[in-house]
């Protein structure tokens, strides 16, 4: 499975860095991710959504460690990638 498009929408507020969505081999799109400034370092946060008793539960997500950080790393890169050109989106 490859990555093949992300895009992404830069936004400040608070720790919330970007929403993005990626593309998965030019046929699936996952939406909702989110770009979150954690300590230091920024992170993806899955798609999640609100369960009755109050906390969250991610809708999708990785099962490997591996495509988790290939993941990341391509999201993480097309966010600096929109910050410093705005209008592109950036196909894989």
């Amino acid at each position: 499975m490859n990555i093949t498009e992300v895009r992404v929408s830069p936004r400040d507020d608070g720790k919330l860095r970007a929403f993005a969505s990626i593309t998965l081999d030019h046929s699936f799109v996952i939406r909702g991710l989110k770009i979150i400034e954690g300590q230091g370092r920024l992170f993806v946060a899955m798609p999640s959504r609100r369960r009755p008793d109050g906390s969250f539960q991610d809708v999708c997500h990785p099962i490997s460690n591996d495509f988790r950080a290939e993941l990341e790393e391509a999201v993480i890169e097309a966010y600096n990638h929109a910050l410093e050109n705005p209008t592109a989106s950036q196909e894989m």
